[in-house]
């Protein structure tokens, strides 16, 4: 009798590996499914929120939203003021001017 460890069997080596990406895949198939269900909850409890949200904004303006404006706001855009548009110009005018010299 050979000294040492016992050789492994190839056979049984695949069936053994294969029995554990089985069973990895049946805990993955699981943790996905248990993640489906937990976004489908989050996600309706986000409908609702915004639901409720709707009615309030609906309820201060005492008019509906449109379809296109539901979804998201309109962005504000800043007015720059004389004096910084002033400056932003003899900047840049600077800016150019040391560019043309430099070649």
């Amino acid at each position: 009798m050979p000294r040492g460890r016992p050789r492994k069997n190839p056979d049984d080596v695949l069936i053994k590996s294969a029995e554990l990406i089985g069973w990895a895949l049946g805990g993955l198939e699981r943790e996905i499914g248990t993640t489906k269900e937990r976004l489908a909850a989050l996600t309706a409890q986000a409908n609702q929120l915004r639901a409720r949200l709707g009615d309030r904004v609906a309820a201060v303006t005492g008019a509906e939203e449109t379809g296109a404006e539901a979804g998201g706001r309109r962005r504000r855009r800043r007015r720059m003021s004389p004096e910084a548009r002033r400056r932003i110009s003899e900047m840049m005018k600077k800016r150019w001017a040391e560019r043309k010299r430099k070649g």
